[in-house]
């Protein structure tokens, strides 16, 4: 399967909310839920917007994972982009249609070649919960390295970091 990371748009709205409707309960099962009024269109949009404003400031990246016929299989971002300090933080997810088939892996390899060079960062930092296996084999895959790892850690979560070179 081809997968390509595309900037997000407004042009992405319609589909983004449709893909995000569809895994809703999907997501739910590992990732906190983004609330009701997440999945109004209007209240998505006023969010989608957001987004994108804060893309065009360069403090994030937001990025549709897609297959060659244009479909949303999933979301990669680069979010609280520290510009001083070159660091950003990395968020995922895949819908469960393509859930490990290794869409994120390989999401990960293409942003992290073809989106990263472009982003000015030194360090990307991601988390993953402790369960959520999947999501660690796809970031130690992707070079990232486990980091303050720390058993008596105050939330639970694992954290990684990958240094670009």
């Amino acid at each position: 399967m081809i997968i390509t990371i595309e900037k997000l748009s407004i042009q992405d709205a319609a589909s983004l909310f449709q893909f995000e409707v569809r895994n809703r309960v999907f997501f739910e099962k590992s990732v906190p839920s983004r609330g009701d009024a997440y999945y109004q269109y209007e209240h998505f949009l006023r969010g989608l917007q957001a987004l994108l404003d804060e893309q065009a400031q360069g403090i994030s990246f937001f990025g549709l994972i897609k297959n060659s016929q244009g479909d949303i299989l999933g979301r990669m971002n680069l979010v609280d982009i520290e510009k001083d300090d070159r660091i950003g933080h990395l968020g995922y997810r895949v819908g469960e249609d393509t859930a490990g088939k290794g869409v994120a892996s390989q999401a990960l390899k293409v942003f992290l070649e073809g989106h990263v060079p472009h982003l000015n960062v030194r360090m990307i930092c991601a988390k993953t919960t402790t369960d959520n296996i999947s999501s660690q084999k796809v970031l130690l895959k992707n070079g990232f390295e486990p980091h303050d790892m720390q058993p008596d850690s105050a939330d639970d979560f694992l954290h990684y970091r990958l240094f670009v070179v």
